[in-house]
């Protein structure tokens, strides 16, 4: 599934009221991580990610990882914080189409 630009738009500003989750440092992307945000997700349906800067890799870098690794959408990435977002298969919560 891939995001329309207002689609897009819509959970940007959705975005700018929540904090990041999780943090990825220096011990970068594990399976370990990819399943917390995976479970994060699904429950939340958007959530923010903070990339440190001891990580390994940039914030965009890290965001195609999680979107390659998952069927996660990349909202944006703006300096080192992610913006990610999927529909919850149990509970959506989110309508992009209103």
């Amino acid at each position: 599934m891939s995001l329309t630009s207002r689609q897009r738009t819509k959970l940007r500003s959705m975005a700018n009221t929540i904090v990041p989750v999780f943090q990825i440092g220096k011990g970068g992307l594990n399976d370990t991580i990819i399943q917390e945000i995976l479970a994060n997700i699904e429950a939340r349906e958007l959530i923010k990610i903070k990339v440190l800067k001891n990580a390994e890799g940039t914030a965009k870098e890290i965001a195609g990882e999680i979107a390659e690794k998952t069927d996660i959408e990349v909202v944006q990435v703006i300096g080192s914080i992610i913006t990610l977002y999927k529909r919850s298969e149990k509970k959506p919560k989110i309508d992009l189409d209103a």
